[in-house]
């Protein structure tokens, strides 16, 4: 997309609601909350991706984007793009002219922690302005706010899932210094909307795992959260095979084990690689080629990942950990479960929902294997829907209703959590205003009222509303606190902060 002036990151009426505001009105606060939540087993969602929203946009993009260009280029784009859509008497551009002679962005913003479980109808964030002269700007970014957060949020709460199903089997069937953080992998990238949608979503799956296929996550997190893939662990990819390599080697070939054993012996005789084993035959790959490569693969000096991509993925998996312990065996741990000989191991990458990843667990453990048999591959279906079982009802010929279950599958979109940003507080001539609203048959869109207090109380967090912005600023439990402020980052978090937050320093 061309880079633009960023007052043009907008839905149009956001364009001229200044002049609709109440006379005098010299402050605007308002709240990024997510209302409700349409998946069953999602009752919090992971507060992420708010740091880079503001130092993307709030700061850089303003920056080279408005305050670094001169004043008459500014208002000409602002101007050529709303003359010919809206007309030039529907707007005014005399608040733009203010806002670029100001010099910078006379906004604040309160949050919470990043990594923080955030349960529906909590406050998340604050955002408000500094510059009595800018009351109509908090409102007027809801609209970027909104497209550049749920997203990274609600990825995250896809990765933090994963964790805790990752958690439960581990704890049952895996050696304690076995690390959770390697146990599935983002492959979502080549399904993901774009590429800025690709690399947020593995940022926040990145929260709760290390593995990635996707590569550019790693300078955005570093960019992003303070940290160095070459001092820390940031995210992990490994060597792969793909059917292009498979294929064409088996043209040249004429048959598959030749490239077996070259990828042991001579491409990665000290490197730990998946090869991709079902370009034809899978069955035969695992039950005819493998005992033949016996020798090859337990003198290499590395594990050899082996994977299906096409089948059943829980039956594919299971049996294909079944069948490396008849020809390759291995230890019994501590807990009592086989694990694999280490130059073997199983992996399957994509296809594995919540439920697929449950029952693959569910299966080794009652065959008496270690979940760390397998490394999983979570793909882009994963990271933007859910299937769950939910109550439809049906309207039948005679015109009445019946009722049932179904498997329903669960686009995430912005109004997976319903988030919204909505004002709830103003000032009008140096008086308060709590401002809210509250549809008739609205339901869960009824707002906060007046400005917010968000506090911890025995793990859990509660809030107040109904509060003047000196209560809720002056309030020393108020666990919103500033990020940013005019321009520049009051507080930073480092990605190991985030991670320890969302996994109380087990990650």
């Amino acid at each position: 997309m061309k880079q633009t002036n960023p007052l043009l990151l907008i839905d149009f009426y956001k364009a001229v609601h200044d002049l609709m505001l109440p006379n005098k009105m010299t402050k605007s606060v308002s709240y990024g909350t997510p209302r409700m939540s349409r998946v069953n087993r999602w009752k919090e969602i992971v507060q992420f991706g708010l740091q880079p929203l503001v130092k993307t946009y709030f700061i850089d993009y303003f920056n080279n984007e408005f305050f670094n260009k001169p004043l008459e280029e500014v208002i000409a784009e602002y101007e050529r793009v709303l003359n010919a859509t809206l007309g030039e008497k529907a707007y005014s551009s005399e608040k733009i002219k203010k806002l670029h002679q100001l010099g910078y962005l006379p906004i604040e913003i309160t949050a919470l922690k990043e990594g923080t479980l955030v349960p529906v109808h909590i406050p998340m964030f604050e955002i408000s302005n500094t510059h009595p002269d800018f009351a109509w700007l908090p409102q007027a970014l809801e609209s970027l706010l909104s497209a550049e957060i749920w997203h990274p949020m609600l990825s995250a709460t896809v990765g933090y899932t994963y964790r805790q199903i990752v958690n439960k089997y581990y704890d049952i069937s895996v050696e304690n210094n076995i690390p959770r953080s390697r146990a599935l992998g983002d492959f979502s990238f080549r399904g993901q909307e774009c590429l800025q949608s690709a690399v947020k979503s593995s940022a926040g799956w990145c929260l709760s795992f290390l593995n990635t296929a996707t590569v550019p996550v790693i300078p955005f997190l570093e960019q992003m959260y303070n940290c160095d893939c070459t001092k820390e662990p940031v995210a992990f990819g490994s060597p792969s095979s793909e059917h292009s390599v498979m294929c064409s080697n088996f043209a040249v070939d004429g048959d598959e084990i030749t490239f077996y054993k070259r990828i042991l012996t001579q491409i990665y005789p000290d490197v730990s690689f998946s090869v991709v084993c079902d370009s034809y035959d899978y069955d035969n790959v695992v039950e005819n080629i493998l005992p033949q490569l016996k020798e090859e693969i337990m003198q290499h000096n590395g594990c050899m990942l082996i994977r299906g991509d096409s089948g059943n993925c829980v039956k594919v998996v299971t049996e294909t950990v079944f069948k490396l312990w008849d020809i390759f065996g291995g230890t019994i741990n501590s807990k009592g479960f086989k694990v694999l000989d280490p130059h073997v191991k199983a992996i399957y990458g994509d296809s594995i929902t919540v439920q697929r990843c449950e029952e693959i667990y569910k299966i080794l453990i009652e065959n008496g294997f270690a979940c760390n048999n397998v490394t999983l591959g979570v793909g882009s279906f994963s990271m933007q829907c859910i299937e769950e079982e939910d109550t439809i009802r049906v309207k039948l010929a005679d015109g009445s209703y019946v009722e049932g279950t179904a498997i329903i599958l669960k686009p995430f979109t912005r109004d997976t959590f319903s988030f919204c940003v909505k004002a709830t507080y103003c000032e009008i001539d140096g008086k308060p205003y709590p401002i809210f609203k509250n549809p008739k048959d609205g339901g869960f869109k009824k707002s906060q009222r007046g400005c917010c207090i968000v506090w911890e109380e025995n793990g859990k967090l509660f809030y107040n509303d109904g509060c003047t912005w000196d209560q809720a600023h002056n309030s020393e439990v108020n666990l919103l606190q500033p990020i940013f402020k005019d321009g520049k980052m009051v507080k930073e978090d480092t990605l190991k902060e985030v991670r320890d937050r969302l996994h109380g320093g087990n990650f």
